[in-house]
């Protein structure tokens, strides 16, 4: 079997830049009566939050004792009321984790266990649930236009209110909703949103944040218009040609019918216009939705690869007696995918080993609120390890993390949140496809994860075949996969359905299964799963940490260079997806308490290497790699035994310790080496010979932490109050040298227009906190690292950065605002 997957898709751009890049390309037109009506408005700033009560109406600002419902606007003595006074309410801005900033607590429970010990969850309703209101205007020129509120990610349970009025709710704590504000707007006095989010129920098993975590905006385009999620592109090579194909709907929600003309054309990176499609002219009744199939070649494409992913732009235009009433722009690249039962993937006819990872969505400082910037931080992070796949474990992403993946050269395995063929779980799964299907990064999709109570039995075969025709009607260019925690070698339940198998670990099945499916391609959905601390070399069991060797995994996973061997000698094998690429809060495996945060990842949660990073980093990538570890740093230990590891992808290496060689050895393919060294201070130093090159490492005995380093992950940020900068620091001695044991504490300041929004360390034990709303940030090294991540204003200029501690030098950085 063979499944051919010809496409490629489009997207959002980088929210910052939607509204400038539709007016630039629509410019191109030179249309002189053109009124381009469509606008994304970001609310993400100056909300107002409150925590409520989930027990006590009393305390949940009434909500549970006034009565609502009854009349339409009837809001009671509660704070859904427009009138309501807010003004000692928090200010916050979107995206925005309330989780993040509560303390930690020891408790015995799962829940409390799984999602990092915070209080939150059934034992804490004084914490569950969160109000947001916002206010905002609209203009009185623009009373006539449809509007409609857009929430990308909600977590969880909330129920949405506009002046008042009742608007709708959402159960997904993942999958955006919309909801329509068109007759509720007011045009000579403020609006206001009033939410209410309901977090006290959990969707996984794993930290998952608390609020309006992911953006919101306003989008305002005429009464006739191109749908929600209403085009969808793919392309198909033909010779050195590419057809595309654009499937266009638009729908009418004016008062009367409506006759329109769409004109859709593609321009390339340099507003080149390189194709164009017939203009369709089509009468819409009211309330209609009609769709337009439209084909045009683009002649010798650039196309979209890993090492180059291109995109185009197509233009769609909805016109009316010739003025332009509706445009969009939607991103795409020409890429073909093709799965094959016995020699795995191809794009566009390059094999490609899955070297991926799977992934949770929060990160240090800021939970799972994160700013568009640093979604691209980790995608970077990942790809400079040599990473070219990220599954979205276990629900759909957030779009900026897709839109990062498009553009820098990841494929995307997108995940659903739950099994199900209900009307609520699949109207999920049919937003998440829509959403996401013009997406080139997007190379299949997964259907659920580990559903262990049911994925054995016939139901589960009905679900998932219901859910296998859906994906195919909704997007017929990709197939799909399930994530599953089962062995053996037969196709029963969910595999009975599902074109793709998945193997969540069970690594001694693969060519069993194989064998007695020799017509399924077989994909690692969830490979390795070692656990490792960063920095740390001995078992630590009364602080919860791991040595950081390929060495300890629970009893369903394995080690690193054992998966990777597997995958890399089995051609028919399509590669795999390592639990985790970062740690993450929850599942704080094998430890408990005091671990607040898993050790699966190849990174912390900073995004600071382990050192596995550097093995996968060895046989991912092309690049001359030679690393070893631990520290050497060890006083009081002399002429005790340290196992010295060291990854590489040189030939051969040998280890010196003060100059005296340990000895060369040759570095098996896919592995490592190691030596056992009587522990002397001095330099460790290792030499290299790759193909003739020589390269060179070491690590060194250092001095006492002496004066601090920052280094800013970028020289300058957009000055648009959204963008951030994330600042690494670590300490050094008197010689220079970096001490990688250190453990001082830190104070930070940042002057300027911008402001600290988190800090963390990767310590998968810390109960400091990461959010200081008061100021006076600070934090401790552990094992010689921390970070910092600073926000911007809508001010130009310089961001002073200073970071300092008792008895140390302190460091200052900046960086620019423009």
């Amino acid at each position: 079997m063979i499944i051919v997957v010809h496409l490629l898709t489009a997207s959002v751009y980088m929210k910052k830049q939607i509204c400038i890049t539709v007016i630039v390309c629509l410019s191109c037109l030179q249309f002189t009566n053109a009124q381009v009506v469509r606008e994304k408005r970001s609310l993400d700033e100056y909300w107002k939050f409150h925590l409520g009560n989930a027990s006590n109406p009393a305390l949940d600002f009434n909500f549970g004792i006034e009565n609502i419902y009854s009349k339409a606007g009837e809001s009671g003595n509660t704070c859904i009321n427009p009138t309501y006074n807010d003004s000692n309410w928090n200010q916050v801005n979107i995206p925005h984790d309330w989780a993040v900033s509560l303390p930690f607590e020891k408790s015995a429970s799962f829940e409390m266990d799984s999602h990092g010990y915070k209080a939150i969850g059934p034992q804490h309703p004084e914490n569950n649930i969160g109000w947001y209101r916002k206010s905002f205007t609209v203009a009185q020129k623009d009373s006539g236009n449809k509007f409609v509120l857009q929430f990308d990610g909600v977590y969880r349970e909330c129920k949405v209110f506009i002046n008042g009025h009742y608007l709708g709710s959402n159960f997904s704590g993942y999958m955006g909703f919309e909801l329509d504000v068109t007759d509720y707007l007011q045009f000579r006095k403020p609006n206001v949103i009033t939410v209410r989010v309901d977090a006290s129920q959990f969707e996984g098993w794993f930290y998952e944040g608390a609020g309006i975590y992911r953006h919101v905006w306003l989008n305002k385009t005429n009464p006739i218009y191109i749908a929600s999620n209403g085009i969808f592109v793919h392309t198909k090579q033909v010779g050195q040609n590419a057809v595309v194909s654009v499937e266009t709907s638009v729908q009418n929600q004016n008062y009367n019918k409506g006759q329109v003309t769409v004109q859709s054309y593609i321009i390339d990176k340099t507003n080149k216009k390189v194709a164009f499609f017939p203009a369709a002219s089509i009468s819409l009744t009211v309330n209609e939705i009609k769709t337009i199939h439209s084909l045009s070649t683009i002649t010798n494409p650039h196309l979209w690869n890993l090492e180059n992913p291109y995109q185009y732009r197509l233009v769609s235009i909805v016109k009316t007696r010739e003025k332009t009433i509706d445009s969009l722009v939607t991103r795409f690249g020409v890429r073909t995918i093709t799965i094959d039962k016995d020699k795995g993937l191809f794009v566009n006819g390059k094999h490609i080993k899955i070297q991926g990872t799977c992934n949770h969505q929060d990160h240090a400082g800021v939970g799972s609120a994160l700013p568009d910037a640093l979604q691209y931080y980790r995608i970077k992070l990942l790809k400079e390890m040599g990473v070219n796949a990220y599954r979205t474990s276990h629900n759909p992403p957030t779009p900026e993390l897709l839109d990062a993946c498009d553009e820098l050269g990841i494929l995307v395995l997108d995940e659903n949140r739950l099994l199900g063929s209900s009307q609520e779980i699949m109207g999920q799964f049919d937003r998440l496809i829509l959403r996401d299907r013009n997406h080139p990064s997007v190379f299949m999709w997964s259907i659920a994860n580990e559903e262990h109570a049911l994925q054995w039995t016939d139901v589960a075969t009905r679900i998932a075949r219901t859910l296998v025709a859906r994906q195919k009607v909704q997007d017929p260019t990709r197939t799909s996969t399930y994530a599953a925690n089962m062995g053996g070698h037969k196709r029963i339940g969910i595999l009975e359905a599902i074109p793709v198998r998945g193997f969540n670990y069970y690594v001694n099945d693969f060519d069993g299964y194989h064998t007695n499916n020799p017509d399924r391609p077989i994909m690692g959905t969830e490979m390795g799963s070692t656990v490792c601390t960063r920095g740390i070399y001995f078992k630590d069991t009364a602080r919860g940490y791991v040595p950081d060797y390929d060495t300890t995994f629970p009893p369903w996973a394995t080690t690193a260079e054992r998966w990777w061997k597997l995958a890399a000698d089995r051609e028919w094998f399509m590669g795999g997806f390592v639990w985790t690429g970062f740690d993450y809060r929850g599942e704080p495996t094998p430890y408990t308490w005091p671990c607040i945060n898993s050790h699966f990842g190849i990174m912390d949660m900073c995004g600071f290497p382990k050192n596995l990073y550097y093995y996968y980093q060895s046989w991912w990538t092309e690049k001359d790699v030679l690393h070893i570890y631990p520290h050497w740093n060890w006083k009081g230990k002399e002429g005790q035994p340290i196992e010295v590891a060291c990854n590489s992808n040189a030939d051969e290496v040998e280890l010196f310790l003060n100059g005296k060689s340990l000895g060369k050895k040759t570095m098996p393919r896919n592995s490592h080496l190691s030596w056992m060294v009587q522990y002397q201070p001095g330099i460790l130093k290792a030499i290299g010979w790759k193909k003739g090159r020589i390269l060179e490492t070491s690590v060194e005995t250092t001095g006492e932490p002496y004066q601090v380093k920052v280094i800013p992950d970028r020289e300058s940020i957009h000055a648009d109050g959204k963008d951030v900068s994330i600042f690494n620091i670590t300490v050094t001695d008197k010689q220079g040298r970096e001490v990688p044991d250190a453990m001082n504490l830190l104070h930070f300041t940042v002057s300027g227009e911008a402001r600290i929004i988190g800090v963390g360390n990767g310590d998968p034990s810390s109960h400091e906190a990461d959010q200081y709303p008061n100021g006076n940030y600070q934090r401790s090294l552990f094992n010689g690292k921390c970070q910092v991540i600073v926000q911007s204003s809508h001010q130009k200029g310089m961001i002073h950065f200073e970071a300092s501690g008792d008895g140390l030098i302190k460091a200052t950085s900046k960086v620019k605002a423009e």
